[in-house]
């Protein structure tokens, strides 16, 4: 992101706020306030983000040596790449590990805030080569 920043301004550059106020738009903030505050909801003994699918769910309950844990994890689990079309030009290991790491905390703020009797563990998991960008993922669990 900053030499995208230092190009504004002729040259001398601009912060991200204001250059979010530049490009941005409401509907954009509208539509990325569901992903950074998801709703999470309780189903059975599960925590899911809201609007899971049933289907899913029972193929993955089902399976062998699943777990509350690991049934939580796939079904919660978000591609950062799929934030954004498939053909984003500024995709980058920089960006979804920088968002990676917010999203990680907002979404242990948000569980911890909607569901304070339970312990969540929020996992950002990072691919071994930091060029495969469809690889960044982040979900969670409950301990």
């Amino acid at each position: 992101m900053k030499p995208e920043l230092a190009e504004w301004n002729n040259g001398r550059g601009i912060g991200i706020d204001t250059w979010t106020g530049c490009v941005g738009s409401f509907s954009l903030a509208v539509g990325y306030s569901s992903i950074f505050w998801p709703r999470f909801v309780e189903h059975r003994e599960y925590i899911l983000m809201a609007g899971f699918s049933e289907e899913s769910l029972r193929s993955f309950d089902g399976g062998p040596g699943a777990t509350r844990q690991s049934v939580e994890w796939v079904m919660n689990h978000l591609h950062l790449a799929d934030i954004q079309h498939s053909e984003c030009a500024d995709i980058s290991s920089d960006k979804l590990i920088l968002l990676g790491e917010r999203m990680t905390e907002i979404y242990a703020a948000k569980l911890q805030w909607q569901f304070p009797d339970r312990k969540f563990v929020v996992q950002f998991a990072r691919p071994d080569d930091k060029e495969e960008l469809g690889d960044y993922q982040l979900s969670f669990f409950q301990e």
